[in-house]
């Protein structure tokens, strides 16, 4: 059986909503995400907060970074609040093209080993233009039990093992960040500017088409088939500010039929708050 594509377009996602057996998401993000959900939002679908639902914040991004995961009694529990059962149908979109928290989302759900989950490609713009119908009602959920798992399954690593793994040839560790925080022209979010010595640069921003939807396959493929080169899979490190957008490029990777590479969750927020070294330029 051929397996289902971690991305399903605006077209498919109407045709879903229209037969009522899904769960789905918002995730959009900043200051006034949630207002922007009351006012108006895919027709169906529940609001989660990055900030509060997807991370779970330590107070001090030295430890962490500065969107740590949440613990898996939380995010467990929380899946249970959306309704979630292991055999539902779940679809998740931000206003961000899926480079924020819906492949955050996407993210944590794989990783507590639940496959039927699918991002919206070309987020919630898109949708809108393609007449996916809107409301301001908010769903009334029958919530069920706390999802049943007890540990993360799919790969992280910490500062020491990136520390290592950037001196070492047989790893590849990748920075998705945009190029010009990657050369430490600026820092519009953490402390330091720069980047992990011996980390490459491929932003997250390349996996996407200028409409926002991402590449084919084939295309996502042919980038990343050629930054990995003869890695396993379980030797590439993907990173970026928080441990967020890096997940976006999980989600391309898996689109292009790759496995799964480590997630750096603390990413350059944690790292850049440690005292670590710090490389500018290419």
């Amino acid at each position: 059986m051929q397996k289902k594509s971690p991305l399903i377009n605006p077209v498919d996602l109407a045709g879903l909503m229209r037969q009522g057996n899904i769960v789905l998401i918002d995730a959009r993000t900043g200051p006034d995400a949630r207002e922007k959900y009351n006012t108006e939002h895919l027709e169906g679908a529940q609001f989660v907060d990055l900030e509060t639902d997807l991370a779970e914040k330590s107070g001090d991004p030295v430890n962490g970074g500065r969107h740590p995961l949440p613990s898996i009694k939380h995010f467990s529990a929380l899946l249970g609040r959306l309704g979630i059962e292991r055999s539902t149908p779940v679809i998740v979109y931000d206003d961000k093209a899926g480079a924020n928290a819906a492949a955050r989302f996407w993210w944590l759900i794989k990783a507590v080993g639940h496959e039927n989950i699918q991002v919206l490609d070309g987020g919630l713009k898109n949708a809108i233009e393609a007449g996916v119908p809107l409301t301001n009602i908010i769903p009334n959920i029958k919530a069920q039990p706390a999802y049943p798992v007890d540990k993360w399954i799919l790969p992280t690593v910490d500062a020491d093992k990136v520390a290592k793994a950037v001196k070492d040839p047989g790893y590849l560790v990748i920075d998705v960040r945009e190029a010009y925080r990657y050369r430490g022209e600026s820092e519009p979010f953490d402390l330091v500017a720069g980047h992990i010595p011996g980390a490459i640069n491929i932003p997250y921003t390349g996996n996407l088409d200028t409409d926002g939807y991402f590449l084919s396959a084939d295309k996502l493929a042919d980038i990343y088939k050629e930054a990995i080169s003869n890695h396993d899979p379980g030797d590439v490190i993907v990173h970026c500010g928080s441990g967020v957008t890096a997940c976006h490029t999980l989600l391309a990777m898996e689109q292009a039929g790759l496995a799964t590479p480590n997630l750096y969750v603390g990413s350059w927020s944690e790292w850049s708050r440690n005292d670590r070294p710090v490389a500018v330029g290419e």
